[in-house]
């Protein structure tokens, strides 16, 4: 009985201090309208995200570019307003795209490409971007630590490799749960396993 409630003490005072870090691969939003061209049918929730009301979708896509494509590539739901394909840097030389590193949502002017699903192809004529390396909060989370949305801060990393990142954009929305998104290329450069924290510094 001790040792649990020593444990849930520890987890209490962890998240008062730090952040969980995800590792965000690439991954295709979608519109309802896309969804059903590309596979004949809404998006179908596999499991659930971190984030509430986000969904890996069953559904996979396969992402063409100018010099490449990337097979089996991750749906995540719900269907958006605007189709995003989310890649790393790395990706998009793969692909033959420079993919703007650029909020999520903020799609204005990005190169487009090709998404082929099992009934049919999209064309998107702009959508390919980088993901901006961001936190996301509650606004009680984000009161804590003292920051405000669209605010950028360093982090620093408790990693096999740490790092200090900067410019990273805190996100502040009571639909939000605190968790830190970097993508493959950032994850890899700081050694990320499953588990690892960070830290915003003053």
């Amino acid at each position: 009985m001790e040792t649990l409630e020593m444990e849930k003490l520890a987890q209490a005072v962890l998240g008062r201090i730090f952040v969980p870090l995800e590792a965000s691969g690439r991954h295709v939003h979608v519109t309802k309208e896309q969804a059903r061209a590309l596979f004949g049918h809404d998006l179908t929730p596999d499991r659930e995200l971190s984030q509430p009301g986000q969904f890996l979708a069953k559904e996979r896509v396969t992402v063409l570019g100018p010099k490449g494509e990337f097979q089996n590539v991750a749906v995540l739901g719900p269907a958006r307003k605007e189709a995003q394909v989310e890649l790393s840097l790395t990706d998009g030389r793969n692909l033959g795209i420079q993919p703007p590193v650029r909020l999520s949502g903020d799609v204005s002017d990005s190169p487009g490409c090709t998404l082929v699903g099992p009934r049919g192809r999209v064309q998107l004529q702009q959508g390919v971007i980088c993901a901006r390396r961001h936190i996301h909060l509650t606004p009680e989370e984000g009161k804590y630590f003292g920051v405000s949305d669209k605010q950028t801060v360093k982090l620093q990393t408790f990693t096999q490799r740490p790092v200090v990142f900067e410019d990273v954009t805190v996100r502040i929305s009571p639909d939000f749960s605190g968790a830190v998104h970097l993508d493959y290329d950032e994850a890899n450069a700081c050694g990320f396993q499953k588990g690892d924290l960070g830290r915003i510094l003053p």
